[in-house]
């Protein structure tokens, strides 16, 4: 067991003192075990222990800790070391036997010696002997021992070098290794810091240049995908895209080459006079469903449908982009059927869809809704731009059709579903709901109904023996082939499935209308010009 000269604390080996003195007593503050004084060095606080407290640590046990400290030796060190070892050993007891003679003689002659200045001088002696005893057996050199790990000089970690004192070394390190340490010399730290400013500036521009970049790029990403999905995308008109879609009807060999030439010749002559051609038109279904609900539709307790309106359908020229179009050509039929509106229609014919667009731009140029025209950049000819209810109402208010939006912004019913719509039309079509005939021929136009991506046209509603709702919808999706079946005299009720649409199939979140209310006079149609500046809809709910 080795025996600690500062604390006393005993550990079992030498590589455990080792550890002890490191830990305990040279990374920690070193204080005396007896007064606790502390501020002192590893030599200093042995010299006071055993100068100050001679009484709690006699002198014979001092020197026996040193022994085992200091020249303890293991089972394989060398013979030459454990020689050495024995001969300092030996020459510590003689040199305190010879100054115990000596400091006796002196204490009789003076007689005022005290003990612990003899104590005192026998330790400086054999200190000092120790230590030339070290130099002649080479002590420094045997591995293990406390000096070589506490006095070895300061070696550089990161060069190698050695310095004398650990205040060299650190010196040392700050000047030659300051780019390698966290917290550099001072003269360097501006330096430092504003090159790390200056990096972490230059990332984040590089950063911030990235983000614009990406977001630039899906903005763009976007934009074109919006002027795809609404005909914006400069990629041709009504003209381009029928003259394409029948060349790949001839290409894929289901139209003959005959048949494309003498199509195109027509849609020639029609663009020219700016009428329809009549090709996707199909006339007399309000007549026909008047004959239907006389004699059939035994589920149904009462109907009432608008005035006779012809259907139009998409064809090879806007199909994907043309149903609002279509729908104005509905409605137009219908006010054109009207004789309440012969006085502002008066020799006009259901325009083709370029001579609608035509119409709609003359509108924005005499200062109708001028946020739509921007939108649209003033411009709708030669284009696939989509219209809406807005486009709609400019259109009719310009030719001094009297006529108002009504804006069903969110659902009035469950599971998305608006009661409040089918409501709106019922009382719209008709005043008086108890008496009269099963089926009631109004004198209401149909009504244009808008919501998200389409577009269609309300001719009638159905008040069912339930007391349900049903609207009857045209829509210009349908082609001609299925909308002439409801002309056939023994028409079957799955023929209307196409027209009825029950409260349950409407079920988008926002739908609007376009209901015609009757005719403008000069000066109404200038106040509405003007208020069109900022487009204004009565909001249900």
């Amino acid at each position: 067991m080795l025996s600690c000269d500062i604390c006393g604390e005993t550990v079992p080996s030498e590589p455990d003192m080792k550890a002890h003195l490191l830990i305990v007593h040279m990374e920690n503050e070193v204080i005396c075990p007896f007064c606790k004084l502390s501020g002192v060095n590893y030599d200093e606080m042995c010299f006071h222990i055993e100068t100050a407290h001679f009484e709690q640590n006699e002198l014979g046990r001092n020197f026996e800790r040193i022994n085992r400290i200091q020249y303890g030796t293991s089972d394989n060190r060398k013979d030459n070391t454990q020689q050495c070892r024995m001969e300092v050993n030996s020459s510590i007891h003689s040199a305190c036997a010879s100054n115990a003679k000596v400091s006796a003689q002196s204490l009789l002659k003076d007689g005022t010696l005290k003990h612990k200045a003899f104590y005192s001088e026998n330790l400086t002696e054999s200190r000092k002997f120790l230590k030339s005893k070290e130099k002649q057996c080479d002590l420094s050199k045997i591995k293990g021992s406390v000096y070589d790990t506490v006095y070895s000089p300061p070696e550089c970690p990161f060069c190698g070098k050695i310095e004398d004192c650990t205040q060299d070394m650190e010196t040392h390190v700050k000047i030659k290794h300051a780019n390698l340490l966290d917290t550099p010399v001072e003269g360097m730290d501006r330096v430092q810091c504003s090159r790390d400013l200056e990096l972490a500036h230059h990332l984040q521009q590089e950063e911030d240049r990235k983000r614009r970049s990406e977001e630039s790029r899906q903005e763009r990403e976007e934009f074109q995908k919006l002027q795809r999905q609404y005909g914006l995308d400069n990629s041709g008109g009504y003209k381009q895209q029928l003259l394409r879609s029948m060349e790949r009807e001839v290409n894929s060999g289901r139209m003959h080459p005959s048949e494309f030439h003498r199509r195109k010749a027509d849609m020639m002559e029609s663009l020219a006079i700016g009428i329809d051609d009549g090709k996707t038109k199909t006339s007399g279904i309000i007549e026909a469903l008047y004959r239907y609900y006389q004699n059939a539709a035994t589920d149904v307790r009462r109907v009432w449908l608008s005035t006779a309106v012809d259907h139009f359908h998409s064809s090879f020229g806007d199909k994907g982009w043309g149903c609002g179009y279509r729908n104005f050509q509905m409605l137009l039929s219908s006010l054109l059927q009207n004789d309440a509106y012969d006085d502002c229609l008066k020799g006009m014919s259901v325009p083709c869809i370029p001579k609608i667009q035509s119409m709609i731009e003359d509108a924005w140029r005499e200062g109708f809704d001028p946020q739509g025209a921007s939108q649209l950049n003033n411009r709708l000819q030669g284009t696939k731009a989509w219209i809406g209810a807005c486009e709609i109402y400019t259109l009719l208010t310009s030719l001094r059709v009297k006529c108002h939006i009504v804006d069903f912004h969110k659902s009035t019913g469950p599971l998305g579903t608006h009661p409040r719509l089918f409501e709106w039309v019922l009382n719209y079509y008709s005043s008086e709901r108890e008496g009269g005939p099963k089926v009631v021929c109004t004198s209401k136009p149909p009504v244009y109904l808008q919501h998200q991506g389409h577009s269609r046209t309300v001719v009638g509603i159905e008040e069912r023996k339930n007391r349900t709702l049903c609207l009857l919808i045209f829509d210009p999706g349908c082609p001609s082939r299925e909308m002439q079946k409801l002309l056939k005299q023994d028409m079957e009720a799955s023929n209307l499935k196409q027209l009825r649409k029950f409260v349950g199939n409407l079920k988008h979140k926002q739908y609007q209308i376009v209901a015609v209310e009757g005719v403008l006079t000069t000066e109404e149609k200038i106040a509405r010009r003007q208020a069109s500046q900022v487009f204004t809809a009565e909001k249900i709910p």
